[in-house]
């Protein structure tokens, strides 16, 4: 303890800054291993689950009810991709819902950018809705708790613009795809069906299982177990370390880590003076920037203590992490995903197809929730 100009200062002492460093590392273990947990469970559900040819079939369905016609199988992909993403979480909608949209364009020899920026972008700007159906939201409950306000009071008018805006920019940038016919392909054949069935009781059980309350890490490890247990016994050969999705995990790591540094570095003053206290649509901005350069959720994180104190300051954090992050394939755990799946599908989105695109639909959708939370 020393005294200057009659002030009382403290130093730490060097155990006491061991401490303190050792305390950051701990609560940074405990935020992101759910999150890595989670991320390893559903990309394996999900390639287990493409091998047993659940989306192959699943999209022959979804192209027989839409009758041949491409606008109405959209139309379908965007009620689906919506309501995933409203009640199963964007993270589900990324894996689930887009090896179907692929396979289905790859069986129907349409262009598949359509259905895979469908769904990408679906999941991020439907997530606005209910608290399930992005993690940025389940993490805002406590603010809004202690504000003594009910989130979807707050949240359903930007949801809506925000569905609304995306809906209307898709149909504007793919409007030469949308007149296309096909035919209805046969329902492919599935080779084991006891695989068939078992990976898309997984599937279909996950729905309920995040919804549920518990932790989400938890279902999903379930599920990759169950299909891993039933793969090693009806086809072992598929079981590869490749499953695991090592350089997704290591580039969370690395988002967390580096945000987790500058934040005890002085970045919450910087947030706090760039985003301001009075605009929400300069903090929605700046949220939207924070996640599109360290991803969404590390943003939010970052940004929480600059608008914890109003509800309509803390939806407009959200409406930048959630709907914002649609320029760089990192601003969402979902778009990493949904890229992987992409990946894995043979569908090629570079950096800058997805940043073009997104610089169109960004600044209108988040423009257009922010007008929606004022209205």
């Amino acid at each position: 303890m020393t005294r200057r100009d009659g002030v009382v200062a403290s130093r730490e002492s060097p155990g006491q800054r061991t401490q303190t460093g050792t305390s950051e590392v701990v609560n940074l273990v405990e935020r992101i291993a759910p999150v890595l947990v989670f991320l390893v469970a559903v990309t394996v559900i999900a390639e287990l689950a493409d091998r047993a040819k659940v989306f192959d079939v699943a999209a022959r369905e979804a192209a027989h009810l839409a009758r041949g016609r491409v606008w109405r199988l959209w139309l379908l992909v965007v009620v689906l991709a919506t309501g995933l993403t409203i009640v199963l979480s964007l993270d589900t909608c990324a894996v689930l819902l887009t090896p179907v949209v692929l396979s289905m364009a790859r069986q129907l020899d349409i262009p598949p950018k359509l259905f895979a920026f469908t769904t990408v972008w679906l999941a991020g700007t439907a997530s606005l809705l209910l608290p399930v159906s992005n993690l940025t939201n389940l993490l805002a409950l406590h603010p809004f708790r202690q504000l003594d306000v009910s989130y979807l009071s707050v949240s359903w008018r930007p949801a809506i613009a925000a569905i609304l805006v995306t809906v209307v920019v898709l149909a504007a940038l793919f409007h030469r795809d949308l007149p296309r016919r096909y035919v209805v392909p046969p329902t492919p054949a599935v080779e084991d069906k006891v695989l068939f069935w078992g990976s898309a009781a997984v599937c279909l059980l996950l729905g309920p299982a995040f919804v549920s309350g518990i932790e989400v890490a938890i279902p999903a490890s379930i599920g990759a177990l169950v299909l891993v247990v039933l793969f090693a016994v009806r086809r072992r050969s598929v079981l590869r370390w490749s499953l695991i999705p090592f350089k997704l995990v290591g580039t969370v790591v690395v988002l967390f880590t580096v945000v987790g540094f500058l934040s005890s570095h002085g970045l919450e003053d910087l947030l706090r003076r760039v985003a301001g206290t009075t605009s929400e649509l300069r903090l929605s901005a700046t949220a939207a920037l924070g996640a599109n350069l360290f991803d969404n959720l590390p943003a939010y994180l970052a940004m929480e203590p600059v608008a914890a104190d109003s509800p309509h300051r803390m939806l407009a954090l959200l409406i930048g992490v959630n709907c914002g992050c649609l320029l760089t394939l990192w601003g969402s755990l979902a778009t990493l995903l949904w890229r992987a799946r992409c990946d894995a599908a043979r569908v090629d989105i570079s950096w800058w197809s997805f940043l073009w695109r997104g610089l169109i639909l960004t600044p209108l959708v988040v423009t257009g929730a922010v007008l929606a939370l004022n209205g």
